[in-house]
């Protein structure tokens, strides 16, 4: 959620970030702030953001964005699939 966020919305300091995943998770997502800056040390460390005054995706850290979120739609659509499965369906197996 973090880097998709950055990607979306550019550099951020980490109450925006936080404030930002709460905002469009319907306020379902709360995060701490240190569950949010301890994350952002983790993803900077891994190469993945860049720190300055604010925090950024890096060039790596958008190749591996790309592929996390072709992985997740793929199992978003097989999840919905196996969660929506009529029930006469569901005692034949």
């Amino acid at each position: 959620m973090v880097p998709q966020t950055l990607n979306t919305l550019g550099p951020l300091h980490g109450y925006g970030i936080a404030g930002r995943i709460e905002q469009v998770s319907g306020n379902e997502v709360l995060l701490k702030q240190s569950t949010i800056y301890a994350y952002l040390v983790r993803l900077q460390q891994s190469g993945w953001i860049c720190a300055g005054k604010f925090y950024s995706v890096s060039e790596r850290g958008g190749k591996k964005l790309s592929a996390d979120a072709t992985y997740w739609q793929r199992l978003s659509i097989v999840m919905n699939l196996i969660l929506t499965v009529p029930e006469e369906e569901e005692t034949k197996s």
